[in-house]
Order: C-alpha cells, then sequence, then structure tokens
C-alpha cells in the first residue's frame, strides 16, 4: 500500500496504531508525542505485572543499570551501551552536563540565543554562584545556508572559551545546525561540546559517534514517541572522567561507565518497556521512512505558510535546515481570534509569539490544510 497509496497508508496508521481521535488535528510533537498503542499496551502491561509482584524483580528503575535497553539505545543512536545513561528527558540529562564540569570562575560558556529554557536555565543558575561567563551567539533568523550558521557560533569561539553548548535542532525555530562541523571544529581548539538534542531523537538520523560531541542530552518523548518521561544522556567514553554524577546513591564510585550518570533512586520500570517497544515500533515502520515523512510534511507546511503573504516564516527556506518543525509569526496581527478558533477546531499547536507546527506520521494533510483554511479565515 505504501507504494501504491502513500496517503491512504499513514492514513491507516494513524487508524490502526495511534489512539488520537478522528477530530483532533495534532500538530505539537515538539512539546510532547502520542505514543501508539503498542507502546500504551506494552507501559500498561508492565505496570500491572509490576503491581502484582508476581515476579522476583522490583517494577522499578533508578538502581539498576539496565544493560539491554541501554544496548538497544546505543545501537539505534550509533554508540556504545557504555556510554549511555538513562534518564528523564532533556532537562535532567543538561542539567547534568552543566553542573557536572569542573569549571573555575569566570571561565567563558558559549551558547546560542535560540536555546531551550532548559538549556540556558542551568547555565545561568550556575554562572550567579561561580561568576561564569556566558555569551549568547546570535544566529540569523531565517538563515540562508548552514554555513552561516557554523561561522556564527565558531566565530564567537576565544581563547577563554572552556564550553560550548547548544542545540542540534533549535527549539523556537526547528533550525537543524551543522553539528558535525560545529563539534569537529570546537574540539581542535579544545573546546568541549554539549548539544542539546531534545528534538533530534526520531525526528532525524543520530549517530552520536559521528556527531563527534562530548555530551549528547536527549529526550524519547517527543518524536521517538515513548510514554512521558523518558530520555537519556550521552557522555563519549573519552570524557567520562571529566564529568561529575550530580545525583548519586552509594557505591556511584564503583561504575566505570555512564552508570554512574542514571542512580537516580525509584522510577517507572514500566516506562522503560514503553522505550523498548516505541523503538521496535519505528523500527518495523522504518526509521528513513519514518523520517522522510516527518520531512515531507514540514515542506508541506512550509509551502502552505509561504503562499500566505502575512505570515512571516522564521523557519529557513532551505529544507537540508530543518527536520520535522516549522515556525512562523501573524505580521501586525492579534493571535487571540486565532487561539480561540483554533480551540474550536481541536488544532492543538504550540503557541506563544509565534505558531510553530510539528509534524509526525499521524499528522494528515487535512490537518495541515484546516490549519491554514483556520488562519485564512480568521484573518481573510
Amino acid at each position: 500500500m505504501f507504494r501504491t497509496d502513500p496517503e491512504r497508508y499513514w492514513e491507516k496508521i494513524r487508524q490502526e496504531q495511534f489512539v488520537l481521535p478522528e477530530w483532533r488535528a495534532y500538530l505539537n510533537t515538539g512539546s510532547v508525542g502520542s505514543a501508539p498503542k503498542p507502546v500504551l499496551k506494552a507501559t500498561a502491561e508492565a505496570l500491572e505485572k509490576g503491581a502484582s509482584y508476581a515476579g522476583n524483580g522490583y517494577p522499578r528503575w533508578g538502581y539498576e543499570p539496565l544493560p539491554e535497553l541501554r544496548g538497544e539505545l546505543a545501537e539505534f543512536f550509533g554508540a556504545t551501551r557504555e556510554e549511555i545513561a538513562i534518564t528523564h528527558n532533556a532537562t535532567e540529562s543538561m542539567n547534568m552536563a552543566v553542573n557536572g564540569l569542573d569549571l573555575a570562575p569566570g571561565a567563558e560558556i558559549v551558547i546560542t540565543d535560540q536555546e531551550h529554557p532548559s538549556g540556558r536555565g542551568p547555565w545561568y543558575l550556575r554562572a550567579a554562584r561561580q561568576r561564569l561567563k556566558i555569551r549568547e551567539v546570535k544566529l540569523p533568523v531565517p538563515p540562508e545556508r548552514p554555513e552561516q550558521i557554523s561561522a556564527a557560533i565558531l566565530e564567537a569561539l576565544s581563547p577563554d572559551t572552556r564550553v560550548l553548548c547548544f542545540s542540534g535542532i533549535t527549539t523556537h525555530t526547528g533550525l537543524r545546525l551543522p553539528v558535525e562541523e560545529i563539534c569537529r571544529e570546537a574540539r581542535q581548539r579544545g573546546v568541549v561540546t554539549i548539544v542539546d538534542g531534545a528534538h533530534m531523537p526520531g525526528q532525524v538520523p543520530v549517530n552520536l559517534k559521528a556527531m563527534g560531541c562530548d555530551i549528547f542530552a536527549a529526550s524519547l518523548h517527543k518524536w521517538l514517541l515513548t510514554p512521558p518521561g523518558c530520555g537519556f544522556l550521552y557522555v563519549r567514553q573519552e570524557f567520562q572522567d571529566k564529568l561529575w554524577p550530580t545525583i548519586v546513591v552509594e557505591g556511584w564510585d564503583k561504575h566505570k561507565d555512564a552508570v554512574r550518570y542514571m542512580l537516580l533512586g525509584c522510577n517507572n520500570l514500566a516506562e522503560m518497556e514503553g522505550v523498548r517497544e516505541a523503538l521496535r515500533f519505528v523500527k518495523a515502520i522504518g526509521v528513513e521512512r519514518v523520517q522522510a515523512r516527518i520531512h515531507e510534511l514540514a515542506r508541506e507546511t512550509y509551502r502552505q505558510a509561504e503562499a500566505i503573504p502575512y505570515l512571516e516564516l522564521l523557519s529557513t527556506r532551505d529544507h537540508s535546515m530543518y527536520g520535522g518543525m516549522i515556525a512562523f509569526q501573524l505580521k501586525g496581527k492579534d493571535y487571540a481570534p486565532l487561539w480561540a478558533k483554533l480551540n474550536e477546531r481541536k488544532i492543538w499547536t504550540l503557541r506563544g509569539e509565534k505558531i510553530r507546527v510539528s509534524c509526525h506520521i499521524h499528522t494528515r494533510r487535512r490537518d495541515l490544510n484546516l490549519l491554514f483554511q483556520t488562519i485564512r479565515e480568521v484573518y481573510g
């Protein structure tokens, strides 16, 4: 069916594999995804089994190293099991990265002006405590080519720069940065690289070894469609002796790999079964097929937004520089009537001083058509 009628194929995937009601146009995977039925089933069954104590194991993680699951994640994302620690989300992973580094007062940290609050906040908290110097690189909106991005960031590095921290895909505009080039040059200059990868796993291909960063923070409940509250921290094996754990239990120092970063106390093991099932779900459809569909719908979003003169696109025209998120804003318009009409029509996007549309495989073309039809009806 995929080759003969791809739209029908994806409609069938939504109808059979997701619990999204027919009337919901869900366009906000960038905040949190919609877990498919197999993921929900695996999570619920594990929760019930754990509560029964029919087996001999605890229904928890947080003390256990979960080697099998870490191995599956490592294989999926191009790392080794020893480099992967299970966490709850990118925010937690980012805080571990920021607070685990030895940095002297006055050390310079370079970030961009498009970082998520979870990428900015930990640095400014630490700067307040230790007098770190934080420099923010202004990224062009929208950029015309990847070289503009890498040049802006790399030119900001100075002899005093100790850490470069940036998003692989920005939350504000969906911009996909040239991560490998930036990390490669930063390493040559002796600068530690931390990538906020909250939006990358599941949305675009991720090979952590090829990426070349020292630390990578990930959420899995967005584009990989796991239950909420699932993520991981990648720490390059050669870098692990330079990053202290920040949440520990007794015996943390006996672990010689990334397990030392996931000793978080009692957590819900059922969600880890959901992670395992989400990996299987995406693999069964085909990772490349899923990511191609996400990108195809984002390109359609860009095309429709570009056709409305009072929409100002914040995402770049170069489709190689985004995955599944497109952002735009209204020029000289009041957002309030639009928010009201979107609520009425059950259209869910990220809202604020812009509109961000996040497409996934459950997104239907008619969802996008309805969004832009509604915008035209509200503003003429």
